[in-house]
């Protein structure tokens, strides 16, 4: 895993840590061939250049996106955004954490993908990829 991310969650309060460490660690299981840097500020796993899956510190707790989860018809990613097809997730507690649902999230996240990385170049329209 990338430094930097390491870096990110070792300087969250120590609940946040956790979360942090646990998000990190399950994404990169069932993501192997990703990549993952700090992009925007904090963790973002890429596959083939486009933003899959990431997490922020924000007031609500540590926020888990998904950037094409919005079509994942999933009850559990209910922060949908308005503009694009993303949905999140929060945590305040490492036990909120269902590794099942999460892996199984991962996984459609392969599957269902919306080509974010071109999205500048089409003046903000999205295409789905997968």
């Amino acid at each position: 895993m990338n430094k930097e991310i390491i870096g990110y969650n070792n300087n969250q309060a120590s609940d946040d840590i956790e979360i942090c460490n646990q998000l990190a660690n399950l994404i990169q299981q069932e993501l192997t061939e990703a990549e993952n840097k700090i992009w925007h500020a904090h963790p973002v796993w890429f596959l083939e250049g486009s933003p899959i899956v990431g997490y922020s510190k924000q007031k609500k707790g540590i926020r888990l996106m998904f950037w094409s989860g919005a079509d994942f018809e999933e009850s559990n990613l209910n922060v949908v955004g308005k503009k694009f097809k993303d949905a999140s997730v929060f945590y305040n507690k490492v036990n909120e954490i269902n590794e099942d649902e999460l892996l199984r999230w991962l996984k459609k996240s392969r599957e269902i993908q919306w080509d974010y990385k071109n999205i500048v170049k089409r003046k903000g329209k999205l295409e789905r990829l997968k």
